[in-house]
């Protein structure tokens, strides 16, 4: 037999409890209390999901989840603990399972053997790591390793939404995930080379605000999660996949470690550097990796011949170079877009390398086109 409640009733009864009594619950307290007060089912109706679901607002959204049916048997007889196996959470045959977080939850950290993803979707959240505290941001996605000591605290009216993927899916089916030479994969190659129970603690952050497809992906997965038929666990396996390519395409500017091995793999530093050429100091640079300043610099010499400062360089006047025969924007605007703080600053860095200000570059570069002669034979 099967217990059932709906999200929104079981954040209704956190939030009403909270306001008479100023005390908050856990997850699984809150579930036995709704239980005793009867207010649990035994019967689960299938899930509707809106027609118009691509469509909806972020508080249609959240109406929508109020409306799914959770199955809570498990939860009545699970004891209060802080070491989480994915067998708590994640449903039998299931590789990945997504939630809304719960609001209105006392603080108390805890470990798991699964990885977790949450994403705030509105408002604030505090993310309790180890022995530091960060408030997190509407927009930012935070990855969070398996053994990592944290917890998640909403603030009044917020809405972040967690993500939950066994450590062994990723050895299976995000194979090409991992494989692939890029920081996020790095991340998990890290992460499952260790004793992940007993290993370095770590997260992952992006800064991913107004990134709509990101939302959907994650919205698919918990709509997935929750419909449960043959084709679900296959349809929440590829909406991740879709979701860690969005990161992928994004992170350039975003990423942000809490602890970072990189091993031997130089080429993480490169495409480190390629994205963030416009701002990236050697001090930030070694501070990210984890290295000295000194022994970055011979790293860096030894595998490109070149010096930091002159491959930054190089990698904004290559791109410098793409603005000016690619589009119309103005020098001061290609300057800033490049990481120059003044148009009189790249120009002359620009001479200095082409022999020609950046405005008669381009204009050589246009007197080299073929006129463009609509409906003309060649």
């Amino acid at each position: 037999m099967g217990y059932y409640i709906t999200y929104g009733e079981i954040q209704k009864q956190m939030k009403e409890y909270f306001l008479r009594t100023g005390n908050k619950m856990q997850f699984h307290e809150i579930v036995q209390y709704a239980f005793k007060k009867g207010l649990c089912q035994e019967m689960v109706f299938p899930l509707k999901v809106p027609a118009n679901i691509g469509q909806m607002t972020d508080e249609n959204f959240d109406q929508f989840i109020d409306t799914i049916p959770l199955d809570i048997t498990m939860l009545l007889h699970t004891p209060n603990k802080s070491l989480v196996a994915e067998t708590d959470i994640i449903p039998e045959k299931r590789d990945v399972y997504a939630f809304r977080h719960p609001r209105y939850t006392r603080e108390q950290h805890h470990k798991h053997n699964y990885f977790e993803i949450d994403y705030v979707v509105k408002g604030n959240a505090f993310l309790y790591f180890e022995n530091s505290k960060r408030e997190m941001h509407e927009g930012e996605l935070c990855i969070i390793a398996p053994g990592s000591d944290h917890d998640y605290i909403l603030t009044n009216e917020s809405s972040v939404y967690t993500i939950c993927i066994r450590q062994s899916t990723f050895e299976t089916t995000f194979f090409q995930l991992i494989s692939r030479q890029d920081l996020l994969s790095s991340f998990f190659r890290n992460i499952l080379r260790k004793d992940t129970d007993q290993g370095q603690p770590n997260y992952l952050l992006f800064f991913s605000k107004e990134n709509e497809k990101l939302k959907h992906c994650i919205q698919n997965i918990i709509i997935e999660s929750h419909i449960m038929d043959p084709y679900s666990n296959a349809s929440c396996i590829n909406y991740t996949n879709l979701m860690f390519s969005n990161l992928l395409r994004s992170y350039s500017q975003t990423l942000l470690f809490y602890n970072f091995e990189m091993g031997s793999d130089f080429s993480l530093i490169l495409q480190y550097i390629q994205h963030n050429y416009k701002t990236v100091t050697l001090a930030s640079l070694a501070d990210f990796f984890h290295y000295s300043q000194p022994h970055l610099c011979t790293l860096i010499k030894k595998h490109t011949n070149h010096t930091f400062s002159s491959l930054i360089k190089d990698l904004r006047l290559s791109n410098a170079v793409k603005y000016l025969t690619e589009t119309d924007l103005k020098i001061g605007e290609i300057a800033d877009a490049v990481g120059y703080n003044s148009a009189d600053h790249f120009s002359r860095i620009f001479r200095n390398s082409y022999h020609m200000s950046p405005s008669d570059y381009r204009k050589l570069y246009l007197s080299d086109e073929p006129e463009f002669i609509p409906f003309s034979q060649s």
